[in-house]
């Protein structure tokens, strides 16, 4: 039996040249849920990331205090083109914050439907997601998986057998290192936790960060 332990990287550069790159900030909060889940006596018997330069960044933070098997880099676990679906969405691409994300719900929604099909269509995105899945679910324990919270949102969703828009709806909700959980039973999956931020208290509020 598998417990995955899904964390969504830390905070990124949003509105940079390059996203995919951790902010101080995000460097801090990767550190931070090391030491929060090295207290708590996670000990992960696997630990799997996407091969985004995010992924491996907050992965090197975690494990800056928590000791971690080597990790095994599965490209199902990346996230979709957000700019690529923006793009063919059509409408630009907004530079408010606010207007960003409203624009993106509506750009997946339309993805689900099939209205839009490249650079992946959400097909291949989920079998190549859930692919990833099937595989931490073959070890026994703990699994520590770094990824990006639509890869993590679709395991959820799927988990609960809810429909494919509940993948965005909670993917927005989604915080910065934040932890959710899967129970892997080999013939059924359990939603058992989502979004914790166990690195995050009242001195330490200003880690809370979305996107």
């Amino acid at each position: 039996m598998a417990e995955l332990l899904l964390i969504r990287h830390a905070q990124a550069s949003f509105g940079a040249a390059d996203y995919d790159v951790l902010s101080d900030l995000g460097h801090a909060q990767s550190r931070a849920l090391g030491e929060a889940l090295a207290r708590q006596g996670v000990r992960p018997v696997a630990v799997y990331r996407g091969a985004m330069r995010r992924h491996r960044e907050t992965l090197e933070g975690i494990a800056a205090t928590l000791d971690l098997p080597e990790a095994t880099v599965q490209d199902g676990l990346n996230e979709f083109d957000s700019k690529a679906l923006l793009a063919a969405f059509g409408g630009g691409v907004p530079s408010d914050r606010k207007a960003h994300f409203r624009r993106l719900r509506e750009a997946v929604i339309a993805w689900q439907a099939g209205e839009i099909t490249e650079p992946e269509s959400f097909e291949a995105f989920t079998a190549r997601v859930m692919s990833a899945q099937a595989q931490m679910a073959t070890h026994d324990g703990p699994v520590l998986c770094v990824s990006s919270g639509g890869a993590i949102c679709r395991m959820l969703a799927a988990a609960v057998d809810a429909p494919a828009r509940t993948m965005i709806d909670l993917q927005l909700q989604m915080k910065n290192c934040a932890v959710s959980r899967i129970l892997c039973t080999g013939s059924a999956t359990f939603l058992t936790g989502f979004n914790e931020t166990p690195h995050i208290d009242a001195e330490a509020a200003h880690m809370l960060t979305f996107s």
